[in-house]
């Protein structure tokens, strides 16, 4: 229970790093292009964790080192993880940053979130039990989403399709750090290995259609450099440790709230004014993600015959 509870602050903190970052992307996209933006930022995260991954290491009490055997393991599926996780990464950030570029801000706030119902749609196609509670949970926060995120009527345009596949990439993404923690990799090994597999290759598709400038890279240097330490290099690590401890429906919901922190810094750091009805929707998706961490017994019984 100490586990899954730290796991859950881990994830909490993420949902809190990405969700205040989107005031810092918001100003750094006045100074250079989606993919020279993301490249960098994504690459920052990457270097910042590469001193780290030594210091974690000694941190570890000398009878819980790994052996030369299973460090060669570990260092195997941390890797293949990381490169998985990268070329997701990547992909998911393409798709976002350009049907964002093609529709509004809120419409792309509330398909992104639409992950927390891709992610449990995969669990049952791998014949991954869902406890009934964690449907409820998330019918209550696509509710409060579209709420809190679309405010004036709702159609698909093409940006709008480009954000829903967005939203499946990064559905794919939480099952495979799923996948790869159940295989007890080093999460900042596998966070470093994917930062900088999808910063190379975001960087490529910037050098192919923008104009990246030492000069624009400057002007937005401490948006970039706050995405990067902040919301690459700790959010995504902070997200891989809290994962090995949370099952992947908790972790979706829990990360959900990174709209609503968006929202909420929006509002105290830029003054944008919230209607009674985005203030529902905010308080609806934190009863959804409360209502996942309530051990009910019906969820345990149902946990329990799954097993």
């Amino acid at each position: 229970m100490k586990q899954k509870t730290c796991g859950n602050l881990m994830l909490l903190l993420t949902a809190l790093i990405w969700g205040t970052a989107f005031v810092a992307q918001s100003a750094g996209m006045d100074y250079v292009g989606p993919f020279t933006y993301g490249s960098v930022r994504t690459l920052i995260g990457g270097l910042v964790l590469l001193p780290l991954i030594p210091f974690f290491d000694r941190l570890k009490p000398v009878e819980e080192r790994p052996t030369p055997a299973q460090r060669r393991e570990i260092n195997k599926n941390s890797l293949r993880g990381g490169i998985y996780c990268g070329l997701l990464l990547c992909v998911a950030s393409s798709f976002q940053q350009y049907g964002i570029s093609m529709t509004t801000v809120g419409k792309a706030g509330f398909i992104t979130a639409l992950y927390i119902v891709i992610v449990p749609l995969i669990g049952v196609f791998i014949k991954r039990r869902i406890p009934k509670i964690m449907w409820l949970c998330v019918v209550i926060a696509i509710v409060g989403f579209y709420l809190l995120c679309v405010t004036d009527g709702f159609s698909l345009s093409l940006g709008d399709f480009l954000v829903l596949c967005c939203a499946f990439f990064f559905s794919l993404h939480i099952m495979v750090i799923d996948h790869f923690n159940a295989k007890n990799v080093d999460g900042v090994r596998m966070s470093c290995v994917q930062f900088l597999t999808a910063g190379l290759m975001i960087l490529v598709m910037a050098l192919i259609f923008e104009n990246m400038t030492w000069s624009s890279l400057w002007a937005a240097r401490y948006t970039i450099l706050y995405t990067g330490v902040m919301s690459c290099g700790m959010g995504y690590t902070l997200q891989i440790l809290g994962q090995r401890y949370t099952d992947p429906t908790t972790a979706t919901l829990i990360l959900s709230l990174e709209s609503v922190f968006a929202v909420l810094s929006g509002w105290i750091l830029l003054h944008e004014q919230l209607s009674v009805r985005e203030l529902s929707g905010c308080a609806l998706v934190f009863v959804a993600v409360l209502l996942a961490q309530i051990p009910l017994p019906q969820r345990r019984n149902k946990t329990e015959t799954s097993i």
